[in-house]
């Protein structure tokens, strides 16, 4: 069986096969059923993972209300960011929307293996980088988009989400009602 996280770190750079062996071995598989909770506000959990099969969400609280930040699908790497990089306890929940099976990496496993092989310095920096890109993207559209503009970059980015995610999870996503949703779905 391949090694999906494996796969999706060797898509930043080369690895040794001595440290492709040792991120096999540190790798855990995890399977979680539809409602499980990854993370729950308040917790350190300090693991990437990528999703093999399943979706998940990630939403923080708010005035009694749930909004979602960030949609999690097949390969892509994922985590809290605040416990990995700062260990501080998240402000996120992470939630499976469908059961799932999730291959994790502690990030602890992943200081020892970076000072073990030198190249995976390289693809956790690309790693970073490009989660930089995404978060300030993201920023940039709550700050300077319409809906309609958000709801469109959603389908160009994450295309499948629409059958996959309750529509009441996308509006919040989007910060808009479920009403306002339905009209920009209609036009």
């Amino acid at each position: 069986m391949i090694n999906p996280l494996l796969q999706q770190l060797k898509k930043y750079g080369p690895l040794s096969p001595e440290a492709e062996k040792d991120i096999e071995l540190k790798t855990k598989r995890l399977l979680k059923k539809k409602n499980d909770h990854l993370l729950r506000e308040g917790q350190v959990l300090t693991s990437y993972f990528v999703i093999k099969k399943g979706v998940l969400r990630a939403y923080i609280h708010r005035k009694d209300k749930e909004i979602n930040v960030w949609f999690g699908e097949e390969n892509q790497i994922f985590g809290a960011i605040m416990p990995m990089y700062a260990n501080k306890p998240s402000p996120e929940n992470i939630q499976f929307l469908e059961d799932a099976e999730v291959y994790a990496l502690a990030v602890d496993d992943l200081e020892q293996l970076y000072q073990k092989h030198p190249e995976l310095n390289l693809i956790g920096r690309k790693i970073a980088e490009e989660l930089c890109v995404i978060l300030e993207d993201r920023i940039t559209s709550l700050h300077t988009e319409s809906a309609t503009e958000r709801y469109q970059s959603l389908i160009l980015q994450q295309p499948n989400l629409l059958q996959r995610v309750n529509l009441g999870h996308i509006a919040s996503f989007l910060r808009v009602t479920q009403e306002t949703l339905s009209r920009i779905r209609k036009r």
